[in-house]
């Protein structure tokens, strides 16, 4: 965003009365209601002459009028963050992402995200590639583990992207769930959208876009579930609200799951690993699957649950010595490499 947006809405009688910041947050195009009451504190929302606050009750024939500043521009910057890389060649990199690790920078989390520590590994920027959002294929969230695709050009980030667009590729991921699901086998074909009070949630919506979910009961206990899911689409937070809505949150889940204490299983996250990806390589037209090894504490959570003691409790990644040394792009070092025939 380079320049200041404007938005305008004429208060109709629907809306008499109705508090300003309820009203803007409503229209569904400037965030949550605190980022709406910041806009408003920050004076970039008016209604005429007015002097108005967040609570300021709307009458008929209001002009409410929102210019929105771009953000202060902000650049990750290098960063010697660790990553365990699952494969590596000249097209692309996959790494089995811990939970904690921001994929991109966000209000809150400018620096030590994935971009800074591609950023710190490639010294020489891949051309043609966005310097803020380098080749990431496709995002987890920040407390969700496992395998993460990156292009390192542009063409091959155009391609993966052809694929996930055309729904070529197949991502599968393990998640523990609390309650047993009746079906040992399902799909979850619900509609996806923004949450109408919660904008920081998504939920099932009748006009919410198309999302659907295959999952399989793996493993149950007398309260929880392994569960495998395929998402055959990628909307946000899919699995985790497809879980919740079938009555089986995922365990640690803060924000669909709340109100269940998940420590006393060993895990203090959401419990969701992208176990595996299948896809065709750019530029060979292999097909590729990579699978990703479960991460300590959701290897700790299953020990628990298995009664099964652990001979470790460190990663069960395979982060290298080198692993946040700098190497030119198209020179990748030689792969730990878990990838095997599709």
């Amino acid at each position: 965003m380079t320049a200041s947006e404007r938005f305008e809405w004429v208060v109709q009688a629907d809306a008499v009365g109705m508090r300003l910041d309820r009203f803007l947050t409503q229209r569904d195009v400037l965030g949550t209601r605190s980022q709406v009451q910041r806009l408003i504190d920050d004076g970039q929302v008016r209604i005429g002459d007015r002097a108005i606050k967040p609570g300021t009750t709307l009458r008929l024939g209001d002009r409410v009028v929102v210019l929105r500043r771009p953000p202060p521009a902000v650049r990750a910057e290098p960063a010697a963050i660790a990553l365990d890389v699952l494969y590596e060649d000249d097209a692309l990199l996959a790494i089995n992402k811990p939970a904690g690790l921001v994929v991109h920078p966000a209000p809150g989390h400018r620096q030590g995200t994935l971009v800074s520590a591609l950023l710190h590994r490639w010294p020489t920027l891949p051309p043609g590639l966005d310097p803020a959002r380098l080749g990431i294929v496709h995002r987890l969230d920040k407390d969700t583990s496992g395998v993460l695709l990156i292009a390192k050009t542009a063409a091959v980030l155009a391609e993966l992207g052809r694929q996930f667009h055309d729904r070529e590729i197949e991502k599968q991921y393990l998640a523990l769930v609390w309650g047993v699901p009746r079906h040992r086998r399902g799909t979850i074909d619900e509609p996806i959208g923004r949450h109408p009070v919660h904008r920081q949630r998504m939920a099932v919506r009748p006009r919410g876009r198309t999302a659907l979910t295959r999952y399989e009961v793996v493993e149950t206990w007398q309260q929880v579930a392994l569960v495998r899911a395929r998402p055959a689409t990628g909307r946000t937070h899919q699995i985790r609200v497809h879980l919740a809505a079938l009555g089986h949150p995922i365990v640690g889940d803060r924000l669909y799951g709340r109100g269940r204490d998940s420590r006393a299983i060993g895990i203090d996250r959401q419990a969701l690993h992208a176990e595996a990806i299948r896809f065709r390589h750019p530029a060979t037209q292999e097909a590729m699957h990579i699978t990703a090894p479960l991460a300590a504490d959701f290897a700790a959570a299953l020990s628990t649950l298995r009664d099964i003691p652990l001979t470790s409790h460190r990663s069960f990644t395979s982060v290298r010595r080198d692993s946040t040394t700098p190497h030119p792009t198209g020179e990748a070092p030689a792969s730990p490499g878990r990838r095997r025939p599709a």
